[in-house]
């Protein structure tokens, strides 16, 4: 994990996969995502099994010379076809397994065997969503105990939604570490939330607007708060998506009628709301990327192919139309990843 300094959380989905495909070399050198597999709702075996080749298929390859994570929190993985496929990907490719002291002991079980045959390590995630609880550590400890120490093990702290409600995000955190971090001698250690909005409509007025960045404000407490450890914790973050969006099911069409475009700044989200059902026209989208462009906080076509995609979008006529909802979310991630791995290099010894 050498050069470390960001670890996205993200779906199995291909918007995702794309916007990590997109990335510069360098910026994916420096980034190692936790990929999420989302519910995966199906009657049928055979089909079951196509969309999680499919799926997790495309990432193993967009992760074939950088190592990420791979957690399928959702899978029961004593049955088929999780059974077979995960601990192919697990022990076969540079996707590390994920468990967590809340999970089965099935699940666990098969983590730790698929760690221990592939030698990638295991990435061991503790949800905070809410206050600290002692037991946690006590469930993590017998966890590690599992391992063995022949397993190199990687600390994933998730707060998830970290937004205006939960002031206190940090010092949870803090507490959390604290008693986690002795437990054992973590190779990595990475400190994940997500603090894009989960209501965007309560952030714009005439369909603009701004949220604040809360997650990225609590990394900050995090920081200054003199612990020795404090030094070894990673940035991550859930990009431009809400946390709660990776327990949606992979089939869940429950779509908004509208799209948005969304761009990270220094201490905010931008965010360009738009009719987008039936929408035909794409006036409307091209609007949205104007005022984004327009706005002192846009950093230029040249600082990621986010940008670029921006930029391009805005041109009233264009040879290019100007997507959907999976361009949206891909392109918006490109540039919110490439922007927080600029931040950090000037924040986070590598």
């Amino acid at each position: 994990m050498s050069g470390l300094l960001y670890v996205p959380v993200l779906p199995v989905r291909p918007h995702a996969a794309g916007a990590v495909e997109d990335l510069a070399p360098r910026i994916r050198d420096q980034t190692a995502p936790l990929w999420t597999l989302p519910v995966m709702p199906s009657e049928d075996a055979d089909r079951l099994q196509q969309t999680v080749d499919k799926g997790v298929g495309r990432v193993a390859a967009v992760q074939k010379y950088n190592g990420a994570w791979l957690d399928a929190p959702h899978a029961e993985l004593d049955k088929a076809p999780y059974a077979q496929l995960l601990p192919f990907y697990w022990s076969h490719t540079a996707l590390r397994p994920v468990t967590a002291p809340d999970l089965p002991a099935s699940h666990q079980a098969v983590a730790v065997h698929s760690a221990r045959k592939g030698g990638n390590g295991l990435g061991v995630r503790v949800r905070l969503p809410t206050t600290w609880k002692d037991e946690l550590a006590e469930r993590t400890a017998t966890l590690l105990a599992r391992t063995g120490p022949a397993v190199r093990v990687d600390f994933l702290l998730d707060l998830q939604a970290v937004l205006p409600g939960r002031p206190d995000a940090a010092k949870e955190a803090l507490r959390a570490l604290d008693a986690l971090v002795p437990l054992t001698s973590w190779r990595t250690i990475v400190l994940l939330s997500g603090g894009f909005p989960e209501e965007v409509h309560r952030w714009v007025e005439r369909d603009r607007g701004c949220a604040d960045r809360t997650d990225w404000e609590a990394w900050h407490e995090i920081r200054a708060s003199g612990r020795a450890y404090v030094e070894a914790v990673r940035y991550g973050d859930y990009a431009t998506l809400p946390a709660r969006n990776l327990a949606r099911a992979a089939d869940d069409n429950d779509r908004s009628r509208f799209g948005l475009l969304r761009y990270t700044t220094e201490h905010s989200f931008l965010l360009a709301r738009f009719w987008a059902a039936n929408r035909g026209e794409t006036g409307a989208t091209r609007e949205a990327a104007r005022w984004i462009t327009e706005s002192p906080d846009f950093r230029g076509e040249g600082a990621s192919k986010g940008e670029l995609w921006y930029r391009q979008c805005a041109r009233t006529t264009g040879p290019e139309g100007t997507g959907n909802a999976g361009t949206w979310n891909r392109v918006g991630n490109v540039q919110h990843m490439s922007y927080v791995i600029r931040c950090l290099r000037c924040d986070v010894p590598s």
